[in-house]
């Protein structure tokens, strides 16, 4: 499906942990007992994947904690089906539905070849009983997410819900403060009740929380920058008729990696750097019309950060996108000079903010 896997920290981590509970001599069980749970986690993501393959959803990458994974989506449209409508629905019961039915495969499983194994008796998970554990890890997962809080599939349908009143940003912040909340609130209960299971849980919902909520921050950052304020207004341009070696020279000058192509005032092609230098190295001397790409993203001076960026993500492997007002370039925006653009646009803006204060 091409789609990246990261895997947090903590999870591996986790590991340790599970050594500590099962004590000096019994980390081979302690081993298990993570596998156990990494089992669990592989058949509750492998679930939505599929279904978001079946929704036509397009992902980015997967971030994985031992709650679950955290999508993150390839384009805006996949973003909106998953957060409306009936898709969002069959998303969130994916994952809770194939961790009771492997579950009840698993204990069926078990039962069928022993029935020395008493599924029923209490602690649920121990790393002592291996097998009582393997089903009881998939039911518990799946209950998790039932809890509404914030990033767990019942809380991610609340912020859903209030989205639609309130807005995605304002909603996402609500729904992770209500999630770290509930974390916290789990962790406390855990201690008191000395459950390391439960404190576990709530670390991790917390975790999750705050990496949804970092990534709802930076969502409404991009989402409220305009290319108009971050676009590079002193930029060399190259025209089709140009020679390559004219071209090198014009690059030895500049410190643009990419050049738009002009004929007039239309934006007909861009060409990088490189492709100049493996041009000239490989054929020699041509023209620039000869080795520009035609296939190449335009934005607008009102458009978002966060739609100009998703353009670079998804363009035909090109760091710059111009900026055309009226079919004129006006600007460019590259990966380069984008990071510089923006700390400099924040530093403007606290600047600006003090003098208003003042």
């Amino acid at each position: 499906m091409g789609v990246e896997l990261r895997v947090h920290i903590f999870f591996p981590l986790l590991i340790l942990v599970l050594f500590a509970i099962s004590g000096p001599d019994g980390w081979p069980r302690g081993l298990a007992l993570f596998f156990a749970l990494v089992a669990a986690v592989v058949v509750r993501e492998t679930a939505r994947l599929l279904v978001a393959a079946w929704l036509g959803l397009r992902l980015r990458a997967v971030l994985v904690l031992p709650i679950g994974g955290l999508f993150a989506y390839a384009n805006p449209e996949s973003q909106e089906n998953a957060n409306r409508g009936l898709g969002q629905w069959i998303l969130a019961a994916a994952g809770p539905l194939a961790n009771w039915a492997a579950a009840l495969t698993a204990g069926a499983a078990i039962m069928g070849a022993s029935g020395d194994v008493r599924l029923m008796d209490l602690p649920l998970i121990s790393p002592a009983h291996l097998l009582r554990s393997l089903v009881w890890m998939q039911a518990f997962l799946g209950l998790l997410h039932l809890l509404p809080a914030y990033p767990l599939d019942c809380g991610r349908l609340i912020r859903n819900a209030f989205a639609r009143t309130h807005g995605f940003g304002p909603a996402g912040r609500a729904a992770a403060g209500l999630g770290q909340a509930l974390a916290l609130t789990a962790m406390l209960g855990g201690i008191l009740a000395q459950n390391p299971w439960l404190i576990l849980a709530g670390f991790f919902i917390m975790i999750g929380a705050q990496v949804e909520d970092q990534g709802v921050f930076f969502q409404s950052v991009v989402d409220t920058v305009r290319m108009s304020e971050v676009m590079l207004t002193d930029f060399a341009t190259l025209s089709p008729s140009d020679t390559l070696a004219d071209a090198l020279h014009r690059c030895v000058h500049s410190l643009q990696e990419d050049f738009p192509v002009v004929r007039g005032p239309q934006l007909v092609g861009i060409v990088s750097r490189q492709r100049i230098v493996d041009a000239l190295r490989n054929d020699g001397n041509g023209y620039v019309q000869s080795v520009m790409s035609r296939a190449f993203q335009v934005a607008r001076p009102e458009d978002t950060l966060g739609t100009t960026i998703r353009r670079l993500t998804a363009g035909h492997g090109l760091g710059l996108i111009p900026i055309t007002e009226s079919g004129r370039v006006v600007g460019v925006v590259s990966v380069q000079n984008l990071m510089s653009s923006m700390s400099l646009l924040a530093e403007q803006r606290r600047i600006e903010r003090q003098e208003q204060g003042n």
